[in-house]
């Protein structure tokens, strides 16, 4: 495994590309964010933000667009509604309401003024993030860590204190679905590990170097701010994330992680769904009224 040279190998920094118009979704995303949208009872930005705090990360990066203040209300304090449920005596909503920014959490967000792309929406929190490495996390993928095990980004933490390099984090996927994603291909580097040679993205099954697609969870280091400025734009104008790691990893080494758990695709409204259900069969509060809800049914 190479030796890290990054100036740390502890992530303190995640990044939050939530600019996005989410036009999969309309309409119920013509007036509030995509990543608002709850799944039982959070709303998916705040499933990335909780993962992302139990890999041990404090700083949080929001890199928003107009129409997204809802998220910044969101991880503010809400002095009405707080004042409310202390004086009705509600204590459990109370710490709800509080847990949603821990003490120890700080969030800063920058604006992406042009729909540009992942790749330009990250070069937007360069100055926020500074001369070390960081992570980039996409609502979108709703990340759920095995039963009794880590979360997938906590994962991907403690790979990148060994081997100091970039990581992407990766799934087998179907064949039919490969055009989907960005696939990757290289050499086995250790348990879970991929030394990436090649990226492309989206391609045609028939072309595609492999089957392991990129899912929504990155581990960067900051030399990819120089490689994705330097890339020409792209369809539609824009400058993608994947191109900057493309060029990346000719001078450095990037890995694939092959993470341990369930993805699911919010993006989608099927993957929404899914992600639904099997979340609210999980849910302590809901789960078992739920569960025999679903078998009343005639399906």
């Amino acid at each position: 495994m190479p030796i890290s040279t990054t100036s740390t190998s502890r992530i303190r920094k995640a990044v939050f590309p939530v600019a996005g118009f989410g036009t999969r979704f309309l309409p119920a995303t013509k007036a509030q964010p995509k990543e608002m949208l709850p799944v039982v009872d959070k709303p998916l930005i705040q499933y990335a933000v909780e993962e992302a705090y139990a890999a041990g990360i404090r700083e949080m990066i929001f890199v928003t667009g107009r129409n997204k203040r809802a998220i910044e209300d969101h991880y503010d304090t809400a002095y009405e509604l707080e004042s409310q449920l202390e004086a009705s005596g509600k204590t459990a909503l109370l710490e709800i309401a509080r847990s949603v920014v821990p003490d120890d959490m700080t969030c800063s967000y920058v604006r992406q003024p042009r729909m540009l792309g992942l790749g330009h929406a990250v070069l937007c929190a360069e100055h926020l993030v500074g001369n070390e490495p960081f992570a980039v996390l996409l609502a979108d993928d709703l990340m759920v860590g095995p039963e009794d095990g880590e979360p997938v980004l906590a994962q991907m933490v403690h790979a990148f204190a060994e081997i100091g390099r970039s990581l992407l984090a990766v799934q087998e996927v179907p064949p039919e679905h490969v055009s989907r994603y960005g696939i990757v291909a290289g050499e086995a580097a250790g348990d879970s590990l991929t030394r990436v040679n090649r990226m492309v993205e989206k391609p045609k099954p028939e072309l595609a170097p492999s089957r392991l697609g990129v899912a929504g969870r990155y581990i960067l280091t900051p030399a990819v701010f120089d490689e994705i400025r330097s890339q020409p734009r792209g369809a539609g104008g824009e400058i993608q994330l994947t191109d900057g790691i493309a060029a990346l990893l000719k001078k450095q080494a990037v890995y694939a992680y092959a993470y341990k758990g369930t993805r699911y695709d919010c993006g989608s409204k099927e993957g929404f769904l899914q992600a639904t259900v099997e979340l609210a069969l999980a849910h302590p509060e809901v789960g078992p009224e739920f569960r025999a809800y679903l078998k009343s049914l005639e399906l």
